[in-house]
């Protein structure tokens, strides 16, 4: 008989299947790489294409191209383009993050010969009709209002820019940068970003030679190329820096605390996301138990490792009272301290062990998953074997690494320290 009055034993996941892309060519030599999975008949279809010709006098012009890129071609008006998306129960969506802007399609293989074409349409003949831009820039400059007023958005925002400058990555955007929006300015960098020999495609799903077929028809010919120069960035160490913003109404301050750091490709870094882990990255972390458990200072606070192109960065993030903002800070910096001076003990360990490997596992829910960690070794210029030595590092980490790591990656000499509130 089961005993349920006996908890279960905790069991270490011993080992993790990655669906692994095949690799081919559209006839352009566009690469597409297929993680495939034949139990549902459905598809997702990612173009991928690297941000390029970066100018800090047009720091919009990538985002605004990314979200009014399907706001109408010379066949199709905006309203067509849905309609006839929805029509065949499709899904179309664009992103800008700092390094790539993507167009994704997810469609059932059935429809694929008749939703491609509108996305290939989309992605060769966007227009940006300057009505069209006219609403947007209106929109934006209203949600950018709203923005300014919350105190983790301009915390979020005055910490990127203290750290990476008048960058992709730290630009600070303000509404005379929407007034300045030009379309031909749009139409130029449409051209120059999103063209053949600038895209990756990265399918997931259920994806055979004959999708493959309707996928070359249409987007392996008849695109033109572009000599766009793809974004790079170099970033110093940064100074200790201390950004106050006092708002004397605010009944909470945001906090925002950090540094530039290592990146996917160094090999500290799968140490660095554990010791992140032990400190804030997950809800029995040092800083939860402190700040919110213990002390009650905050709803949540977490720290991440944020891994870009050309730069990673660490950050603790948390909105406290107003009236607990310094003991809040006086809080955070004693758990740094903690780490760099005394070792983890064995049992959190363990435990940091085992939410970090069902967290890796539960993350492979999905076909769709399978490709998300592809994409971050593939635009890394990693292979498969970061996941095994990430997954290696987390078996057998000490706590003297761990804290070797902390004396190396988390001195305060330069941390950069941002709070908008009361400090």
């Amino acid at each position: 008989m089961l005993n349920r009055q006996q908890a279960p034993d905790f069991k270490q996941v011993s080992t993790i299947n990655f669906i692994r892309p095949t690799e081919n060519k559209l006839d352009n030599d566009i690469p597409v790489y297929t993680i495939y999975s034949g139990e549902q008949d459905l598809v997702r279809i990612e173009f991928i294409f690297n941000n390029v010709n970066y100018d800090l006098e047009k720091p919009l012009q990538a985002i605004a191209v990314s979200t009014m890129l399907n706001n109408g071609t010379k066949k199709l008006t905006s309203k067509e383009i849905a309609e006839q998306i929805d029509f065949y129960g499709a899904f179309f969506q664009t992103e800008y993050i700092q390094d790539q802007s993507s167009v994704t399609v997810y469609s059932l293989n059935k429809h694929l010969a008749s939703v491609l074409p509108i996305v290939k349409d989309v992605l060769s003949d966007s227009q940006f009709p300057q009505s069209e831009l006219d609403i947007y820039i209106q929109n934006q400059k209203q949600k950018l209002q709203v923005s300014l007023k919350k105190n983790d958005i301009l915390s979020r925002k005055e910490f990127a820019k203290a750290l990476f400058g008048n960058t992709a990555y730290g630009v600070d955007i303000k509404a005379e940068h929407y007034d300045a929006i030009k379309r031909d300015d749009l139409v130029d960098y449409f051209k120059a970003a999103y063209a053949p020999n600038n895209c990756t495609i990265i399918v997931s799903g259920k994806f055979d030679e004959e999708s493959f077929n309707l996928l070359n028809n249409q987007f392996g010919h008849n695109w033109e190329k572009s000599s766009a120069v793809k974004n790079h960035f170099n970033f110093p160490p940064t100074p200790q820096q201390f950004i106050y913003k006092e708002k004397p109404e605010a009944l909470q301050s945001a906090i925002r605390i950090g540094k530039i750091a290592i990146n996917r490709k160094h090999e500290d870094f799968a140490g660095l996301q554990i010791l992140n882990c032990v400190l804030g990255g997950y809800f029995g972390s040092r800083l939860m138990n402190n700040i919110r458990e213990d002390k009650g200072y905050t709803y949540g606070i977490g720290s991440g490792i944020s891994a870009l192109q050309d730069a990673g960065y660490f950050f603790i993030a948390t909105e406290v009272g107003a009236d607990v903002c310094a003991s809040a800070l006086t809080e955070i910096y004693k758990e740094i301290e903690l780490l760099k001076n005394e070792l983890v003990g064995e049992e959190e360990l363990g435990l940091v062990r085992n939410y970090m490997l069902g967290s890796m596992l539960g993350s492979l829910e999905n076909v769709f998953s399978h490709a998300d960690k592809f994409k971050n070794i593939h635009f890394s210029g990693l292979d498969y074997d970061y996941y095994e030595k990430y997954i290696q590092k987390v078996k057998t980490i000490t706590s003297e690494e761990i804290k070797a790591l902390a004396i190396k990656y988390l001195s305060t000499d330069d941390f950069t320290e941002v709070v908008i509130g009361k400090k």
